[in-house]
């Protein structure tokens, strides 16, 4: 997992550095953030509890590297909260998971300042807060994800959504991402099987 880390921050400081030395804006360098709503796909196991989405957040930074006039690779290095919230017969449940995600996207500009992106993401599991409270107590569990072998570390997953330009400079997003794999194999209460599905929308600025 270090050396995809690792590997996806040489892609970003080659082109930030391409970006330093490009003259026709054919590499544009960005960051980017917003809101993210979260919750789950429930599989098989004890998983009998309805879930509710859970609000949280995405930040990072992104290129876009024009190879078609219509047409871009995105790629995107992002810090994204994800998770559910759950009502059981014992109190409220909340789960927030952190996650590095790398997006690999494809731009496709569809009219003037209007643009659909999808590809395939890469999320690595950094932690996990899992919040109990019954009106009476309130307890939480940090867990260290390197220190546990309870989740898998990395999940490949689908993005597909668009982005609005409002500016060469500014525009708004909004996308929907879903695992393609299950973050938990052994089903229980509190860790069901289950594949994330997260919505977000936010603001991104290049330079």
């Amino acid at each position: 997992m270090k050396k995809i880390l690792i590997l996806a921050l040489g892609l970003f400081a080659t082109g930030l550095t391409a970006n330093a030395q490009s003259t026709d804006n054919l590499i544009k360098f960005g960051v980017k953030g917003g809101a993210s709503f979260s919750n789950i796909i429930k599989d098989d196991g004890n998983n009998d509890f309805k879930t509710d989405y859970l609000v949280g957040f995405n930040a990072g930074v992104t290129l876009d590297i024009k190879l078609l006039e219509n047409l871009a690779f995105t790629p995107e290095l992002l810090y994204s909260t994800k998770g559910y919230k759950a009502e059981t017969l014992g109190g409220s449940f909340k789960q927030t998971t952190h996650f590095i995600d790398v997006p690999i996207l494809a731009t496709i500009k569809l009219a003037p300042g209007f643009n659909l992106v999808a590809g395939p993401q890469v999320s690595f599991l950094m932690s996990t807060k899992n919040k109990f409270e019954n009106g009476i107590i309130a307890s939480e569990q940090e867990i260290i994800e390197d220190e546990s072998d309870r989740f898998k570390k990395s999940i490949l997953a689908g993005v597909i959504g668009t982005r609005i330009d409002l500016s060469d400079k500014v525009g708004i997003f909004g996308r929907y991402a879903l695992d393609f794999q299950k973050t938990n194999e052994n089903g229980e209460r509190n860790t069901p099987e289950f594949k994330n599905q997260v919505f977000q929308v936010g603001l991104g600025l290049k330079f």
